[in-house]
Formats: C-alpha cells, sequence, structure tokens
C-alpha cells in the first residue's frame, strides 16, 4: 500500500478518513477477482463472523461457510455444545440450505416461531423423512394459530434431485415462479432446500471446506483458566481454527496460553489478540500465533475508549500490524469498525488478510437472537458487547455470587442494543453480496486480481469529514 504522494500521515487514521484513488487497471471483471484468503484458514472470502454470543451461532456458521467465509464460535459456548455445532456445520450440504422441519400436526404458531430464522420465511413438512408440504409466512396469513401446518401446506412446485447443478435448479424455480425447490436423495428423503438466489449465489461462491470437503468453523478460547485443556476440547471436536481471545492481547497470560496451545501441537491455523501495534503483533506471532487479531474499541458494541482511553484508529493499527506481521510470514484480522463495504476494501488494502464483522451481521435472520418488532413494526434483534454486563454474567454462571456480584461492578461494552433488519437485506447473505460486489469492485479499481495484489497496488490518500460527507450517497434530492 501507498499513501499518496508519499506523504505518511503524521496522525493515526480511521477507515472514514481515507480513500483509494483510482490506478491504471487491466482487469476486465470484478468476477475475475480472486477474494481467496492467504491466511491458511481455506476461506474463499476474506470474512469472518466474530466470536460473540449475539451473532455467532450455528445457523450464522453454516451460512456463511456456504459463501466462504468463516465463524468463530464464543469462549463461554460449553465445550459440548460447541463440539455439536462444529458437527451440524460439518454435516451441512454444500449447496442446499438446512431448512425448517415440522411434522404434519405441528401448529402455525410454531411453524411461525421457527421460520424468521430463514431469510425464506419457510419450512418443509415431513413424513418419515420425506417432504410432502411447503408452509411460508403467507400460509400462514389470517389463520388460526391453532391450525395444524398439514392443513396450511402446499405441495412443493419444484422437487430436484441432490445431484442437480445449481445452474439447472435456478432454471427449473425461476420457470416455476416459486420461492423455493425442495431437494431430495435417491429414496425421496429431504436433502435441503434452494431457492432462486441461493442456486444463483452458488455459482459464484466456493464454499470454505476443509480436506473432507466438509464445512470449516472455527472457535474460541479465553486465556484463564485451563487453557490447554480447553483448547484440546475444541481440536477433537474439528475445529478448523483455533482462536485465543483477550481484549488485551498484549500481555503476559496471553503469551502462556498461546505457549499451552502450541504445546498440542495443532495441525489447523491458531489467531490470538487483541493488539494494536507493531511489538503486540511481534509478540504474539512469536509466541506462537499464525494470525494476529487487531483491533481495541473500534467495535459498535465496545465502550472500552470511552471508559478507558485506550485505543487507537483502526486503520493506522491495521497497517501497522499488517507490516510487521508480515516481516515474521503471519498474517492479520482487521477485528471491528467496518460498517460499510468501503471498509472492509480498506482494512484489506492496508494488509489484512481477513476481516472479522460482528454488529454489521447481528441484524440479520441468520444470528441466534430472537426476532422482535419495535412500536412501528420494524424488526431488530438484540445484541450486545463481549465485556458488557450481560456477557460476564453469562461467563461466569458458575462462580460464587460474590464473584459474580463483584465482576458486574466492571464492564466496557454495551449490554443490550437493537440491531435492525434491513428490509432490502435482511439475510447474512445479503449483506455478504453487497460487501463482496464492493471489494471486488475495489480490486478493479486498483488494478488487482486478488487480495495480495490489492495490498501491493493500494493508493491511499486522507480526507476530511467534508471529503468522507462528500462521497456518501443522498436518500432524497437536494
Amino acid at each position: 500500500m501507498q499513501f499518496l504522494d508519499d506523504v505518511t500521515p503524521a496522525h493515526d487514521l480511521t477507515y472514514d478518513d481515507v480513500f483509494m484513488v483510482p490506478r491504471e487497471s487491466a482487469v476486465a471483471s470484478r468476477y475475475d477477482v480472486d477474494l481467496t484468503t492467504r491466511d491458511g484458514t481455506g476461506a474463499t472470502l476474506p470474512l469472518v463472523v466474530a466470536n460473540m454470543t449475539a451473532i455467532a451461532g450455528k445457523r450464522m456458521a453454516e451460512t456463511v461457510a456456504r459463501r466462504g467465509a468463516l465463524t468463530v464460535l464464543p469462549q463461554d459456548i460449553p465445550a459440548p455444545v460447541v463440539a455439536d455445532v462444529v458437527a451440524h456445520v460439518k454435516s451441512r450440504h454444500l449447496v442446499f440450505d438446512t431448512p425448517i422441519q415440522l411434522r404434519p400436526d405441528q401448529t402455525v404458531a410454531e411453524a411461525l416461531s421457527l421460520m424468521p430464522k430463514r431469510a425464506h420465511r419457510a419450512a418443509v413438512v415431513v413424513v418419515e423423512g420425506r417432504p410432502v408440504g411447503i408452509v411460508t409466512e403467507e400460509d400462514c396469513r389470517d389463520v388460526d394459530r391453532f391450525a395444524q401446518a398439514g392443513q396450511v401446506m402446499r405441495a412443493p412446485a419444484v422437487v430436484i434431485e441432490a445431484d442437480t447443478a445449481p445452474r439447472d435448479a435456478f432454471d427449473q424455480i425461476d420457470a416455476a415462479r416459486v420461492a423455493l425447490a425442495v431437494a431430495v436423495d435417491a429414496d425421496g428423503s429431504l436433502v435441503g432446500v434452494l431457492t432462486r438466489t441461493g442456486a444463483l449465489r452458488a455459482t459464484l461462491y466456493d464454499p470454505a471446506v476443509d480436506e473432507s470437503g466438509s464445512l470449516r468453523v472455527a472457535a474460541a478460547v479465553g486465556v484463564t483458566g485451563d487453557v490447554d485443556a480447553k483448547a484440546s476440547a475444541l481440536l477433537a471436536a474439528g475445529v478448523d481454527c483455533l482462536v485465543v481471545d483477550t481484549a488485551h492481547g498484549h500481555q503476559d497470560r496471553m503469551i502462556d496460553a498461546l505457549s499451552a496451545v502450541r504445546a498440542l501441537s495443532p495441525e489447523v491455523p491458531v489467531a490470538a489478540g487483541n493488539v494494536v501495534s507493531a511489538a503486540g503483533a511481534r509478540a504474539l506471532l512469536k509466541s506462537g500465533a499464525d494470525i494476529v487479531k487487531v483491533g481495541v474499541g473500534p467495535g459498535a458494541m465496545c465502550t472500552t475508549r470511552m471508559m478507558t482511553g485506550v485505543g487507537r484508529p483502526q486503520f493506522s493499527a491495521v497497517l501497522e500490524c499488517a507490516e510487521a506481521a508480515a516481516d515474521l510470514g503471519g498474517h492479520v484480522w482487521a477485528d471491528g469498525g467496518v460498517r460499510h463495504p468501503r471498509d472492509v476494501a480498506l482494512a484489506l488494502a492496508a494488509g489484512a488478510s481477513s476481516v472479522m464483522v460482528g454488529s454489521w451481521f447481528a441484524g440479520t435472520h441468520e444470528s441466534p437472537g430472537d426476532l422482535l418488532e419495535d412500536a412501528d413494526g420494524r424488526a431488530y434483534k438484540v445484541s450486545f458487547g463481549m465485556a458488557s454486563a450481560r456477557a460476564v454474567a453469562n461467563r461466569t454462571v458458575t462462580e460464587s455470587a460474590y464473584d459474580r456480584a463483584r465482576k458486574s461492578l466492571y464492564e466496557e461494552g454495551i449490554s443490550s442494543s437493537r440491531m435492525y433488519l434491513d428490509p432490502q437485506r435482511p439475510g447474512v447473505e445479503d449483506l455478504i453480496d453487497q460487501i463482496c460486489s464492493g471489494v471486488r469492485s475495489a480490486c478493479t479499481y486498483a488494478g488487482a486480481t486478488s487480495l495480495a495484489e490489492l495490498h501491493e497496488r493500494a493508493l491511499v490518500g486522507v480526507q476530511s469529514a467534508a471529503g468522507f460527507h462528500e462521497g456518501r450517497p443522498l436518500p432524497t434530492s437536494w
């Protein structure tokens, strides 16, 4: 990366402070750009779902892995539950989505309570493993809530075989003018469902898969307690990346935790953080990390900077840490502070191998929380920071009342925030489409066909607040 006119700013920068200048380009199409990461995680997109309880669950993990990204399961989830989630994700189909399944005798109320976990808002009625009907929200409208699914279901309009090519599935769904197709195996058992857009995405994205062809998923472990035992359990569960995680990564306990993890000789990449300086990045890499998480305080749910004054503007933090990591053969994840596709592109230009996304993905159908509505009927989910009182209470549930009460006095995060679903992009895949479109276009402007070329060719300038404001679209005319 190069600053415009070769002038390195004397002060630190956020994503809003910078812009990329177009360069001569021979890249004819955004589809000529390869977004595969180079950090050894096996992801085909440079996106990582942050290890936050309100965001990273099994539904999120399987969905983003199917598109090529990675989800990090939070450290406060019990090891047996993590093992179940990992097994679930790795058993999912690479093309067909996992449907909500109903028995014919289940009620409309039950169906409506489950449908918000799917962006297509539909469920499949199954008898002895075979699909017999589809129920959508439209089918349940103005229907008694105690009516049974078998009474309101419709026969599947499009039933395809499990080996149907995505392009052929798209054509069948499009011709039938229906929301989705039902996929079955040779004996007619349900395999999954596929929407028209899902079939299109299956031709554009490559799933993130391990050596056995199963979807990838990562998990986090903290730096306190029996770190080696916890890490061993996660590795035994089959995680594809182990994340050693704490708010302040440049400390002795992190170094000790990394030593304990490295003693296990893990065969998967180890990420660790968080830090914001070259010294912090070098310390973690020399202690055994393959990837360093960069960011203190830029997240939407984090109050660390306001509470402590500690942190660093994220663009400069990523740039400095990425340079230090490259010298040692390591990589960095830019963790937090992204609110627009441009921010992701700028983080990658600064040298990040992947960008961690948290609150941006909280307001989607796939995040773990319940879908709620405000007084105006706007759909939202509740999110919270991982250093908030709510998260601390979840992590300390096995401790004494005194210890829990003492820890609850100190928090550095928001315990409850409404994350509204974008009516135009209510699913995480919709946001991935938007992000990848922006990043691919940024690469074409830079003349880059890969993330490595983007970092090499990016020409970055510094702008005023007015410059950033000028680039924002207007919802109405002036």
